[in-house]
């Protein structure tokens, strides 16, 4: 299993193309009067891992569920090579390519583990296609593979958090959105999860990532945002957040 050294080595160096993949511009969200999100912008370009850290109600997650049309946003936009989400339900996000996996995984636990990957090719109806992309993210989760007929509400925290990762995959994302992955796990298989995060994007898809901790993410991460009280307070390459004062101090112990 690979170390915490090896996990930075995988994380890239190179900043932020000139025309991102992802960029996300002024994002304002309110919840009744309360004003969430303050003009968060971030920008994630096609070979990327950008992580998104913060205290617990920073506003981490709701950018992300603002992002892939969960919430209404009250101002901004979100674009996607260029083109506006802004006007597009939760649904047509997904059919763009933009695609969150949600904090708590959020499996169907009656249903099997063959049946919920299934469903994360629910807007395709070519089974060739379905079987295609189901043995790709088989190939990046082994151990589903000896698990297809149980039923997933069976599985430990650790499979079911890679049976949510590999739904997500399912839908042959543009954009892959991680919420919190590592939420409620063991070390050895946080580190795990950690590792197909990188294998994700060395299989060409780009990932935003909100996740607890902040040291694991911003070693794997090539930029990072600091977000407070809906705000981004800071940024910059992930090495360099890790060496920041001010983050060690507020986030990495």
């Amino acid at each position: 299993m690979a170390d915490q050294a090896s996990l930075a080595t995988a994380a890239g160096s190179s900043p932020l193309a000139a025309t991102p993949l992802l960029d996300v511009r002024n994002l304002h969200v309110h919840y009744g009067k309360i004003h969430a999100l303050r003009g968060v912008s971030l920008r994630l370009a096609k070979d990327q891992i950008v992580t998104l850290i913060g205290a617990n109600g920073a506003g981490k997650s709701t950018t992300l569920r603002a992002i892939s049309g969960i919430l209404a946003m009250s101002e901004g936009d979100v674009l996607l090579e260029g083109e506006s989400l802004k006007e597009l339900p939760a649904h047509r996000i997904v059919a763009k390519g933009l695609v969150q996996v949600p904090e708590g995984r959020r499996i169907f636990g009656r249903l099997t583990v063959a049946e919920n990957l299934r469903l994360g090719a629910f807007l395709n109806k070519d089974k060739r296609w379905i079987r295609d992309m189901e043995a790709r993210a088989l190939d990046m989760f082994p151990t589903l593979k000896e698990r297809l007929t149980q039923v997933a509400g069976t599985l430990s925290g650790g499979e079911q958090q890679m049976l949510a990762i590999a739904r997500g995959l399912m839908a042959n994302p543009r954009v892959l959105l991680l919420d919190e992955p590592s939420m409620g796990l063991a070390p050895l298989l946080v580190q795990r999860i950690f590792e197909t995060i990188v294998a994700i994007r060395k299989h060409g898809v780009p990932v935003l990532l909100v996740e607890q901790s902040a040291f694991l993410s911003l070693t794997i991460a090539d930029y990072g945002y600091v977000i407070e009280t809906g705000e981004v307070v800071l940024e910059g390459p992930g090495h360099e957040l890790l060496a920041n004062p001010q983050v060690k101090e507020a986030y990495l112990g």
